[in-house]
């Protein structure tokens, strides 16, 4: 692969994504299910690309960028952070960790009991499947990316493109299964600030923000004559991902039959770091808000390169198992969705919860869009509770995602299974006997208000 190869893929990827901005912009169906312009042009990219009818000229890499764009990702998540005072936002993000930390553990744990238990008796397929619902429609595109360089690394290779696949089914369930649970449960009565698409924003429909409503993407924290602010940010964000390559590096040569994730080491660098900026008082230098765009555009470029590099072939071998598979997920995040949300949330369950579907089947953009249609003034404090608790549940994704290959390919994934479901029942136990939970006669009571 040549600098060139690089050039063309991003100058090929940049023109679909702009075309997709423009698609949105303009048409009122696209409108309608809020589809991301980095999902068109992942579709084009499909289409037109290596593995349709081979028009545009991507090179053989556009597979693996999505493996180093997560570790933009999860690198970018602890820099530039906030310290957070825990004993005085405890109680008030306790609910959200709670239900997104059940939302983690029962989509991967639940994407692995069912592959063990049905799903390999029926077809002939490698243990380690059941993390193909997890990491695409819990994790996406990026996070497939790091399950199939682990899974890869163990002798199945097809992984990825599986991966790929399940995170594009899972933005299809979010924006299309999302909106028919609005739909329905509003004319239930169960929305607190609904609002029907007629009466959303034009820059929510159609992606484009009015003169008078836009803000700032973020400011300038060092002089441009010392060096760009942005330059200045991205450089932190390179320095987080090449140490985390060498360090993967060096633990590959080290232990050769474990394979690490990209992804994991990356934010655990990125906590380091920010220990050494906030300890030098360098961290004021540091701009949240352009740290967020640079991990929003290497999400946007996941997603594109993750659908177009679909090897359709390996997706047609596999076929009758993910279908399986993507059924249940879909019942089984709308069950989490229906019996846990109002349960745990004593206030706007129903809007903390559809934000929880979008992400929990797609990514947190759909869940934000979702939030979005029935929270369209930002009345709920789901996405600043979210934020919060966000901080104290990847330690557990990350442990999940370096661990789960290895103990699922080496026979070890009935044990996987019972450690993730056993927490989280643990976890349900917990809350309830603390008090935490909404108790049935007031669930019992929304049911009858509906």
């Amino acid at each position: 692969m040549s600098i060139f190869d690089l050039t063309i893929d991003l100058g090929l990827i940049s023109a679909l994504l702009l075309i997709g901005v423009f698609l949105r912009a303009r048409f009122r169906f696209i409108q309608k299910f809020f589809i991301p312009a980095s999902m068109i042009a992942g579709f084009i990219g499909l289409a037109l690309g290596p593995n349709g009818f081979g028009w545009l000229p991507f090179s053989e890499a556009i597979a693996d960028y999505p493996t180093i764009l997560i570790a933009v990702i999860f690198g970018a998540i602890p820099i530039g952070a906030a310290q957070v005072n825990w004993k005085k936002t405890f109680q008030r993000v306790r609910n959200m960790w709670v239900y997104s930390m059940l939302l983690t553990l029962l989509m991967w744990g639940g994407g692995a009991m069912i592959t063990l238990l049905v799903l390999m008796q029926i077809w002939d397929i490698p243990s380690g499947f059941g993390l193909i619902l997890g990491a695409g429609f819990l994790g996406g595109h990026g996070t497939a990316a790091a399950i199939g360089e682990a899974l890869g690394n163990m002798g199945w290779e097809q992984a990825t493109a599986l991966g790929y696949t399940s995170a594009t089914i899972g933005l299809l369930c979010a924006i299309v299964g999302g909106l028919f649970i609005v739909k329905r449960y509003a004319r239930k009565n169960q929305t607190n600030f609904i609002s029907d698409f007629k009466d959303l924003p034009d820059d929510l429909r159609t992606g484009l923000v009015k003169t008078e409503d836009r803000e700032s993407t973020g400011s300038g924290t060092v002089s441009p004559n010392t060096v760009d602010p942005l330059f200045f940010h991205l450089a932190l964000i390179g320095v987080v991902v090449v140490i985390s390559y060498y360090l993967q590096d060096t633990l590959q040569n080290l232990f050769p039959q474990v394979s690490v994730p990209l992804l994991s080491l990356a934010f655990i660098v990125g906590l380091f770091i920010q220990i050494f900026l906030r300890k030098s008082k360098a961290n004021r230098y540091v701009d949240k808000t352009t740290i967020n765009r640079i991990s929003g555009t290497a999400t946007d470029l996941t997603v594109a390169f993750g659908i177009a590099s679909i090897n359709l072939a390996v997706v047609a071998s596999y076929i009758g198992p993910l279908i399986a598979l993507f059924i249940f997920g879909v019942l089984w995040a709308y069950a989490i969705f229906h019996f846990i949300s109002p349960r745990v949330f004593h206030q706007h369950w129903f809007e903390n919860g559809i934000f929880g579907w979008g992400w929990s089947t797609g990514t947190v953009a759909m869940g934000i869009a979702l939030l979005k249609v029935v929270d369209p003034k930002n009345e709920a404090t789901t996405l600043d509770d979210y934020a919060l608790g966000y901080i104290a549940m990847v330690p557990i994704e990350v442990l999940i995602i370096t661990f789960g290959p290895l103990l699922l390919m080496t026979g070890l994934g009935f044990i996987y299974v019972l450690v993730l479901l056993g927490v989280a029942v643990m976890l349900l136990i917990i809350a309830a006997k603390a008090g935490w939970l909404v108790n049935e006669a007031q669930v019992t009571k929304r049911r009858k208000a509906s």
